[in-house]
């Protein structure tokens, strides 16, 4: 309900807010040109009732040139009302916090209904006004209100803008190894001879002194020796021709309460690990697009002092909050918030080095041990996000899988359906290795699709597969043949990029929960540190297992512990399979 003026007010009105005025100076100006006496006018006093605007302005393209953006569209349905809604179609802007415009009348951009529905505003790239990470709706006025009458639109080319045109670094195999980082265990990995590598990044800790960092017109300090220990980490990597992923986790820290989503508190250990990243307040926003591009731009080439990174994991196994906590919500205001954060770091990253790919992560409850408040289905995951991405500013997303085997204390995933987990059906509750094509399969949806139309880049960022089973104590046989087999069908499979083993070593703390996933057997008396002791058989049949003079021969005695005469007999399009005997 709103107290009416008359119509010559109201569009006297909106007419003055569309040539620019503010809504309080436009406002006065009307008054001036309508004010009467007492004794000459009375104005009674009545109440009507809005409608609803019926115009829909259908918002297709906006892209930038470097200098402005250019947005375009077409409206659907009929104009509203004349009696109730001015003559112009006017363009809001919403930064990545804001929702909705509210009481605002601060337009940026308008047109007469009837003309073509196209904007152009200015980018203000680099300023404190940068307009790259907003979003922009299209709004009609009622004399008093705007009414949003658009979807949203986001800058969708943003690599258009990027400094670093570097090609992606494609890799010679699908062969990688989270490495434990020393001198020796580097060494170690250039001798397996992988070619995709994890490197972890502590979001949380980055801030700090040592670097200074200038972005859109504001000065940012950052830990300058947690920063060096990542060139040097990342540079030898890149030396060597590997394809580095980054892996950006957001653990808890006292300092920089404004990287959590408001209201979260430190959580106890034992139940949450990682954090959410906060894109819903202006000071979580801007820190996380600085440190984006700050990372983007320092490893931005494989020639640089620093290394390149080539894919950008944000956040670990976001389906479950132990690994990305945000507190108790639904799954729409979940994947609502974290897409807003997703989306920051898509624009910093891609806007700063044009070929870097980013990621999400799942752990492989495809649709399985949901409770719809912490835990989520990675399928539901998956397409909400895809869904609320897609609308008004696509974004070319891939996919880091962790297909574990059920449970992960025992090696043995081809088994795995004895369970009743796993099927070879879109609706099995879990997905590993053992049904992996269930995964791609579901990927060559539509829906789902890259903007150019092909399936999204797939990663298994995360499997290991442990030789200590719960039940039987240690078997290095198992293990290996686990790590052939599931490598086959990796390797065989067009829609998988990579497959990257956790662990080079085993860690301490695991191997107490008997996951051994290491290639390496660790000290056990140093159980605060994870310190190299000897090499399983595991390691021997992963350096030969991407090697074609050596591969068949590396994996013949996993074929009696599988039961099976020839790998291609179960192993869809098996990649080895002309020179199997």
């Amino acid at each position: 309900m709103i107290r009416s003026l008359q119509k010559s007010g109201r569009f006297a009105v909106c007419f003055l807010l569309a040539a620019g005025m503010t809504a309080l100076a436009a406002f006065s100006a009307f008054a001036e040109l309508t004010e009467t006496t007492a004794a000459e006018e009375t104005v009674e006093e009545t109440v009507a009732v809005t409608p609803e605007p019926t115009e829909f302005a259908h918002l297709y393209t906006c892209s930038t040139d470097g200098t402005n953006i250019s947005i375009t569209g077409e409206n659907e349905g009929t104009w509203s009302d004349a009696a109730y809604y001015d003559n112009y179609l006017y363009l809001f802007e919403l930064k990545p916090y804001e929702d909705e415009i509210g009481e605002r009348t601060d337009y940026i951009a308008w047109v007469t209904k009837g003309d073509a529905l196209a904007f152009q505003v200015p980018l203000n790239l680099g300023t404190a006004a940068d307009r790259l990470y907003s979003r922009f709706v299209v709004a009609v006025c009622d004399g008093t209100k705007y009414t949003q009458v658009s979807n949203t639109a986001y800058v969708t080319n943003p690599e258009s803008l990027a400094k670093y045109t570097e090609a992606y670094n494609s890799a010679q195999t699908k062969k990688g190894l989270l490495i434990q980082n020393t001198d020796s265990m580097v060494a170690d990995a250039f001798e397996l001879g992988v070619s995709h590598v994890i490197v972890n990044i502590a979001f949380q800790q980055i801030l700090g002194d040592g670097i200074d960092y200038v972005y859109d017109g504001k000065t940012y300090s950052f830990n300058k020796e947690l920063i060096e220990s990542y060139d040097a980490t990342i540079r030898r990597m890149s030396e060597k021709s590997m394809t580095v992923t980054a892996v950006i986790l957001n653990g808890w820290n006292d300092a920089t309460p404004q990287l959590v989503y408001p209201g979260v508190t430190k959580q106890p250990d034992s139940s949450v690990f990682y954090y959410g990243f906060n894109a819903s307040t202006p000071e979580g926003y801007e820190t996380i697009k600085a440190i984006a591009s700050f990372l983007a731009e320092r490893y931005s080439s494989r020639t640089s002092a620093y290394g390149k990174v080539s894919n950008w994991i944000i956040g670990n196994e976001i389906n479950n909050q132990q690994w990305n906590y945000m507190g108790p919500m639904g799954i729409e205001q979940y994947v609502t918030e974290y897409a807003r954060a997703f989306r920051v770091f898509y624009t910093a990253i891609k806007s700063t080095t044009s070929n870097a790919r980013l990621f999400f992560s799942t752990d492989y409850n495809w649709i399985h041990d949901a409770d719809g408040t912490t835990k989520y289905n990675a399928k539901d995951i998956i397409d909400r996000f895809a869904d609320m991405t897609g609308a008004g500013g696509a974004m070319d997303w891939g996919l880091a899988y962790h297909p574990y085997s059920i449970p992960m204390t025992e090696p043995e995933f081809w088994d795995d359906a004895s369970t009743g987990q796993i099927t070879s059906e879109a609706n099995s509750p879990v997905i590993n290795l053992s049904n992996l094509s269930v995964l791609t399969d579901y990927m060559q949806n539509a829906a789902l699709l890259s903007p150019n139309g092909t399936v999204r880049h797939i990663i298994l960022s995360e499997q290991g597969f442990t030789s200590k089973s719960l039940t039987r104590g240690e078997n290095e046989d198992l293990q290996a043949a686990a790590i052939a087999y599931a490598y086959y069908i990796a390797d065989s499979n067009p829609y998988i990029d990579a497959f990257i083993m956790s662990r080079q070593v085993d860690a301490p703390s695991e191997v107490d929960q008997s996951l051994m996933f290491g290639l390496w057997y660790c000290d056990m008396n140093q159980p605060d540190d994870i310190v190299p002791t000897t090499r399983k058989k595991a390691w021997q049949i992963y350096k030969y297992i991407d090697n074609r003079t050596y591969t068949l021969e590396t994996t013949e005695f996993a074929k009696s512990i599988l039961g099976i005469e020839k790998w291609s007999d179960v192993i869809p399009n098996f990649k080895w399979k002309s020179q199997e005997n």
